[in-house]
């Protein structure tokens, strides 16, 4: 099976160690993923899981201003994503409370980097289920492989832009997508001053998608935020 769309998704490191960090970092890369965000601080993490939300952390327990346990409950109250907790700490206790805070997994340093790789994609493997061609929204479907919108008895065709966009946007259903993660999709890693091409898009992707643009019920804006797709379930 192909697991390529796997490598796309967003990995959050949060370590003190730098060569730790730039060790996880490298073995990641060399994999194949390509959107990897660091941090070793809690403060930090914060920052950089508001600006984009990951796919899958992996957090030490002891950080200089708090700990992972914490850390992982505090980012939980606005968005989901798979966690490992990696830190030196190996006793029961410890590993009982992470996962019993829902963790996915629980690796004691010192480790093997392709170790922690496997483990990296036997959660996400779980978690992210191969994307499929069609995906139904409340008013239409919409067919990645053929970048098109089958809506009633119309088919309208995606831009290159609009396909990036519903990507992103499908591949966090039910979560939100920060602008900034929105524009990078679409734009790369420099993604800023697109703001206001953004919110053009996110026009014209509902013109297509929703049967009232102005009354969305498919791709919601959350003031202040950014965006949620909702996806009929199969």
């Amino acid at each position: 099976m192909n697991e390529d769309y796997l490598k796309e998704k967003r990995i959050l490191i949060v370590d003190d160690e730098p060569e730790l960090l730039e060790m996880v970092v490298s073995f990641l890369k060399e994999e194949g993923f390509k959107q990897i965000d660091t941090a070793n601080t809690v403060k930090k993490a914060v920052e950089v899981v508001q600006k984009t939300a990951p796919d899958l952390a992996i957090l030490d327990v002891m950080l200089p201003d708090g700990d992972g346990f914490s850390l992982m409950k505090e980012l939980k109250q606005t968005t989901d994503f798979a966690t490992i907790f990696l830190t030196a700490r190996g006793e029961d206790t410890d590993r009982l409370t992470g996962l019993g805070l829902g963790a996915d997994d629980y690796l004691v340093k010192p480790f093997l980097p392709k170790e922690l790789v496997f483990r990296v994609l036997a959660i996400l493997r779980r978690t992210y289920k191969e994307e499929p061609t069609l995906v139904q929204l409340k008013n239409c479907q919409i067919d990645f492989a053929r970048a098109e919108i089958i809506k009633e008895e119309e088919t309208l065709f995606l831009t290159a832009k609009e396909h990036d966009l519903l990507k992103a946007l499908y591949r966090n259903a039910g979560r939100i997508v920060t602008i900034d993660a929105l524009c990078e999709a679409a734009w790369g890693e420099n993604p800023f001053g697109y703001e206001n091409t953004l919110m053009a898009h996110i026009r014209r992707i509902r013109q297509k998608i929703e049967k009232q643009p102005s009354n969305p019920v498919s791709l919601i804006t959350v003031k202040g935020l950014g965006y949620k797709l909702i996806v009929e379930d199969s």
